[in-house]
């Protein structure tokens, strides 16, 4: 399909972003703020990524959909997303929940789209992408656009491989020889393998593209159904096997960032998996590639002073070493390895901070110690004040530990005044 194609393909599709969810997994990074809005890299969000893609693209109307804890997010979509020509009818919309159709909250994803079905109906697009807003990807949504419309279908399924051990954690996708979807189990206990890999399966995303009325025409049949969750991947995808010409988009298709032959794709759902992927971005050769000009992941970008490294004595030396150092840090003669300080962190001397996440606007006084370590915002870490080193102390000090042994610490939990995000 030539480009100009796949640009008023485009323009005449309009994206739903699900940010709604609370992210339990993530323990209390998630107390305070909806997942979507964690900080990320030093200097993003995690919905960056899902709205970057859009704007890449050529997407460009987009709808954010909001509800739990949505403060933080809709003051970052608000203020760093405001940069699309309106008066080219590009636009990021904030949609907190309503209750559109009634008394109730949204009750699933597939009814959270279903309430904002009229400002679907008011933009009239050709397509609707229904996306996640709680993944770490690049991914071009023209390439899933024009397989779209190639293959004749009427629903597509970003889909990518998983192991077939992790697939019960997903809605895994069976499909036949042309890739047609014959059959959609959520989180299955015993996931079918793919023809011929039997230790592979074919996992959904949670990306869908609908062809705008055929959208309309299940979301409506799905909010009269009683025994309906009002789920996509539960509820409204297995309804229309049989209905509709459902495609697998294979996502290496699509991908804007391949680790060799695998398409990078992280659900950093969980504490150690938002670690992981974070200190994954200080090796020399990061999978996550940001530093991509023809890709960018956009955010809000805040008007900082560059990272200064202070003193350069002996016994007072200020370094960061394999890090990332996001703008508005001081290192004052302490030591910084292995690690992403975000912005405006401040650590002092004598402190060494080790494969640790330190989160926007914390100051580490003289002679802090942190290994495998996340430190949320605004905590201010007192002189010799340690954790990451001593499980059992950390577990007696009200601090949250991972199943991966990773260490937790929140303003709360330090019994310092918290804020919003």
């Amino acid at each position: 399909m030539a480009n100009g194609q796949r640009q008023t393909l485009c323009q005449d599709t309009y994206a739903v972003v699900l940010a709604g969810g609370r992210g339990s997994r993530l323990g209390p990074l998630t107390d305070r703020r909806a997942k979507p809005a964690v900080p990320f890299a030093g200097k993003l969000k995690i919905i960056d990524f899902a709205l970057s893609n859009c704007v890449n693209s050529g997407v460009r109307r987009i709808a954010v959909l909001t509800q739990y804890k949505a403060q933080s997010l809709i003051r970052h979509v608000e203020r760093g997303w405001g940069f699309l020509a309106g008066s080219l009818g590009e636009y990021v919309d904030v949609v907190p929940a309503q209750q559109q159709t009634g008394a109730a909250w949204y009750c699933g994803t597939a009814d959270a789209v279903w309430q904002n079905r009229e400002l679907i109906a008011e933009a009239d697009p050709r397509h609707v992408l229904v996306l996640g807003g709680d993944h770490v990807y690049k991914m071009n949504y023209a390439a899933m656009l024009a397989e779209h419309m190639t293959r004749k279908a009427t629903v597509s399924v970003a889909c990518i491989e998983v192991p077939l051990h992790e697939a019960s954690s997903y809605g895994v996708v069976r499909v036949d020889a042309e890739d047609r979807i014959v059959g959609f189990d959520e989180k299955p206990a015993q996931p079918p393998p793919l023809p011929g890999r039997p230790g592979r399966a074919l996992a959904s995303m949670g990306i869908y593209l609908f062809d705008a009325g055929v959208l309309h025409d299940a979301l409506a049949r799905d909010a009269a159904d009683p025994a309906s969750t009002h789920d996509f991947g539960h509820d409204l995808i297995p309804a229309l096997i049989g209905r509709q010409r459902l495609h697998a988009h294979r996502f290496e298709r699509s991908c804007v960032n391949l680790v060799g032959d695998r398409p990078y794709w992280r659900d950093v759902g969980t504490v150690d998996a938002y670690w992981a992927a974070n200190m994954d971005l200080t090796q020399v050769q990061p999978e996550l590639n940001l530093y991509d000009d023809d890709w960018p992941i956009l955010s809000l970008q805040r008007q900082l002073p560059p990272a200064k490294f202070v003193f350069d004595d002996e016994r007072r030396r200020g370094v960061a070493l394999q890090s990332l150092v996001a703008g508005g840090c001081i290192v004052s003669g302490a030591t910084v390895r292995r690690s992403i300080l975000f912005a405006k962190v401040r650590v002092e001397a004598g402190s060494l901070v080790e494969d640790s996440l330190v989160l926007p606007n914390v100051l580490a006084g003289p002679g802090v110690t942190l290994r495998r370590t996340i430190v949320d915002k605004h905590c201010r870490l007192p002189e010799g004040f340690h954790a990451g080193i001593d499980p059992a102390a950390d577990r007696a000090r009200g601090f949250f530990l991972s199943p991966g042994g990773i260490t937790l610490v929140t303003a709360d939990m330090l019994g310092q005044r918290s804020r919003i995000g």
